[in-house]
């Protein structure tokens, strides 16, 4: 995956979901509920008490997981 793919907390969870289904199960995992989806990765994550770098790690990690 190249750096200007990769998934970044600012980006809109909706646009990730859409562009990467692979990714549902992370954000079903860490209860992203879908009336956040207008939100940033990042803000949702504040607002769970989570580290969003952690949620985007595992996004990409998915995201790497099913191209191979």
């Amino acid at each position: 995956m190249r750096f200007d793919e990769l998934i970044r907390p600012s980006m809109v969870v909706r646009d990730v979901k859409v562009q990467h289904p692979e990714t549902l199960p992370v954000f079903e995992l860490y209860g992203f509920r879908s009336s956040c989806d207008d939100c940033s990765i990042e803000q949702v994550a504040r607002k769970y008490g989570l580290k969003s770098q952690d949620i985007v790690t595992e996004l990409n990690a998915a995201v790497s997981a099913a191209e191979h």
